[in-house]
């Protein structure tokens, strides 16, 4: 089984089901076919207007290629999904996570409460410290005692330092530490986690801006990445928070995590069409080992595997 199989196996039991209630029977995609797959799409929360362009291009090759075979449907749809990933180099099937060249690679990471956040963080830190790299993270999620202890005990797991303040602090200088620290120690890469609020999208924009602002004071282009961090669980409401930090903050990449326990992985797909963000990251388990590269061959290829559909 691939790596992302686990991660997408509800998915696409779900999606398989319905695809196959669509077009059993049939010989050629009609209109009623086409309605089913749209459900389908849907149902994956693909999000309407992915699925409507992929409709759209779909009804337009049926209509080229006289299609008559569900194997063939499977690969329109496949080749349709891989094209909708392609942010930047289509050629390459993995974005490459961070540019070491760049010392140290600043990484301000985003996303509100509760979609693994500070745990993405302590992963990434993890990966890194065990490919050789040194690693800070900085605990600039001032607003919450239990963001800052649970970073804590990350730094600690994975064998990295960490640059923190009291709780209430303001998290721009508690960011300015973390990177300061990073410059002396020579470090490879610098992870600033921010609070994950959406209360008012004024006071976030100002606080992102103001930590972003702080932290050129030590490295002129930091930060080098926005990482945004979405529960891939949530469906819509990923949407609606790739949209808010979007307009509050030039998001770069996105890491979405809890794509195992969802039947509803679509919203990747959806996310990633919408926004024009590419996916660098993805959770596919609770285990530290379990926030992979983002490879986008890789995931349709899991998405579109039938090799469990009978068991």
């Amino acid at each position: 089984m691939g790596i992302f199989d686990k991660g997408v196996q509800k998915t696409r039991r779900g999606f398989f089901e319905r695809l196959s209630r669509a077009v059993v029977g049939k010989s050629k995609v009609d209109d009623g076919t086409l309605d089913a797959i749209e459900e389908a799409l849907v149902a994956t929360d693909m999000g309407v207007d992915t699925t409507l362009k992929i409709i759209e291009n779909l009804e337009e090759r049926v209509s080229r290629d006289k299609y008559v075979s569900y194997d063939e449907l499977v690969e329109l749809l496949r080749d349709e999904i891989s094209r909708l990933l392609e942010v930047s180099a289509p050629e390459q099937s993995v974005v490459e996570p961070f540019d070491f060249s760049k010392k140290p690679y600043v990484v301000m990471v985003v996303g509100v409460n509760g979609v693994g956040k500070t745990t993405t963080i302590g992963k990434l830190a993890s990966s890194l410290r065990a490919q050789g790299k040194k690693v800070v993270l900085g605990a600039a999620d001032t607003f919450r005692a239990a963001a800052v202890d649970q970073l804590t005990i990350w730094a600690e797991r994975a064998g990295v330092d960490i640059v923190k303040q009291e709780m209430g602090s303001d998290p721009a200088s508690v960011a300015y530490d973390a990177v300061k620290s990073a410059v002396a120690k020579s470090a490879d890469v610098v992870l600033v986690d921010t609070a994950g609020r959406l209360h008012n999208r004024i006071d976030l924009m100002n606080e992102l801006t103001k930590i972003r602002n702080v932290m050129r004071k030590v490295v002129p282009d930091a930060p080098h990445e926005v990482l945004l961090v979405l529960d891939g669980s949530t469906g819509q409401n990923a949407f609606q928070q790739a949209k808010e930090f979007s307009k509050a903050t030039d998001v770069t990449a996105l890491a979405v995590t809890k794509l195992d326990g969802t039947a509803k992985g679509g919203v990747v797909i959806g996310i990633v069409d919408q926004f024009r963000i590419p996916v660098k990251f993805i959770g596919i388990g609770e285990g530290i080992d379990d926030l992979k590269v983002f490879d986008r061959k890789e995931f349709v290829n899991s998405l579109f595997s039938r090799e469990d559909l009978g068991k």
